[in-house]
């Protein structure tokens, strides 16, 4: 009988050229293909969630394949795929999901989360996991900005071109900046959480704030960028190291109960 099966997986990104099969680089997609083959001893389709670019991370990347051969729980997925995966890619969680279940087009929500760095001196030992800004920033004004972005708006001017997407409008349900003391200086984090993101929207939006916290523009900014709905050159997309997908919703009825556990 043909089972589909819903794998949590975690990443650092650093080494792989993203998300995504593609013929030059080594994406992370591809190393769990081959080791879910192994494990259920035949060529699978791994599906994503979303597409993560070169150097981006995960906690709750959400992937799905089927197999008429895995019997056992699905449970049991977690420890045999990790077995043959690279100690920077882990699956956390795996569950039996409805026959025909699409990562991309059933999830209901997705978090990500950016990390900026502002400090006199650099951390070496998380520095791909951040944006280094050897200088303070204004992380009120910063809060204020993100602030404006919730709710639901075409975000169009904060999509990098290369994407196909029938509509650029968004609903965003948290978008929140908070701050802590590091070594040496601060640690910024970008919470934004929406029904969809479009290609490097988050990115672009990081990159935004941090032209407001630097005092080139007011967090009012924003909404001129907003009504503009063309990329503003204003401000930079924000490096790719600092973002990490930190989970995925999706309805629970799509969630089955595996017969085989217990």
């Amino acid at each position: 009988m043909l089972k589909t099966f819903a794998l949590t997986v975690a990443y650092d990104g650093t080494r792989y050229a993203g998300w995504q099969i593609q013929p030059n680089g080594l994406a992370i997609q591809q190393v769990l293909s081959e080791a879910i083959g192994r494990v259920v001893g035949h060529e699978v389709q791994v599906r994503g969630s979303g597409r993560t670019d070169a150097g981006v991370h995960a906690i709750g990347q959400v992937c799905a394949f089927s197999s008429s051969v895995w019997q056992p729980p699905a449970s049991r997925l977690v420890r045999a795929i990790n077995t043959h995966l690279p100690r920077d890619i882990s699956v956390v969680d795996s569950r039996a999901v409805v026959e025909g279940f699409d990562p991309i087009r059933r999830a209901t929500r997705k978090r990500y989360r950016y990390r900026f760095r502002t400090s006199r001196v650099p951390d070496p030992l998380n520095n791909a996991f951040h944006w280094w800004i050897p200088r303070r920033l204004d992380h009120e004004a910063m809060r204020l900005g993100a602030a404006r972005l919730v709710g639901t708006h075409d975000f169009k001017a904060f999509e990098s071109l290369g994407s196909r997407r029938i509509t650029s409008v968004r609903t965003v349900y948290t978008s929140e900046v908070c701050v802590h003391e590091v070594m040496a200086g601060r640690e910024i984090t970008l919470e934004i959480e929406a029904n969809g993101f479009l290609y490097n929207m988050v990115r672009n939006i990081a990159g935004a704030l941090v032209a407001i916290g630097r005092g080139r523009f007011a967090p009012e900014w924003l909404d001129g960028v907003l009504g503009s709905r063309a990329r503003n050159i204003e401000s930079q997309t924000a490096p790719a190291r600092g973002l990490c997908l930190m989970n995925v919703d999706y309805p629970q009825e799509l969630f089955v109960t595996d017969q085989t556990e217990g």
